[in-house]
């Protein structure tokens, strides 16, 4: 069994923390406190947010989930992992317009499933990981 959150990483909570000086710029004339107030609320209220709504990818005996999407292992054909070098071409100029995207851009590296149902126009999913392999390494050894 795999379970990841493709939660936000710290530079990226880092980054968000900008809302804080730009809120408190915006209610200066007002006043400093409010500004900083609603800053803090806005941020905390950001970062929640991206926590919240983070897909999860899992795997399961039987299961491959990516977000909202699950699918049986019956429709897989493989699992390729792609390291975070060969992925900013799998997902721009090598993509297929019909893919399944669960990628975060946070998250360097990917996995392709390709699917082997021939009723799915979508030929494959490429989902972003923060561990690849073990995630490959989970659907194996989960009997897929």
């Amino acid at each position: 069994m795999y379970r990841e959150r493709l939660s936000p990483n710290w530079w990226m909570i880092l980054a968000i923390f900008l809302v804080v000086p730009t809120t408190v710029l915006i209610f200066f004339p007002i006043s400093v406190l409010v500004g900083v107030v609603t800053g803090v609320v806005l941020w905390i209220g950001s970062v929640g947010a991206l926590w919240w709504f983070s897909p999860v990818i899992e795997v399961r005996p039987g299961i491959f989930r990516a977000g909202r999407a699950q699918i049986s292992s019956d429709h897989v054909d493989s699992i390729e992992v792609i390291d975070k070098e060969h992925a900013r071409a799998a997902k721009g100029v090598e993509l297929d317009a019909r893919a399944w995207l669960v990628i975060r851009p946070w998250v360097g590296p990917v996995v392709k499933v390709v699917l082997s149902d021939t009723n799915d126009p979508t030929p494959y999913w490429l989902v972003s990981t923060k561990n690849p392999y073990a995630l490959e390494r989970a659907w194996k050894s989960a009997g897929n």
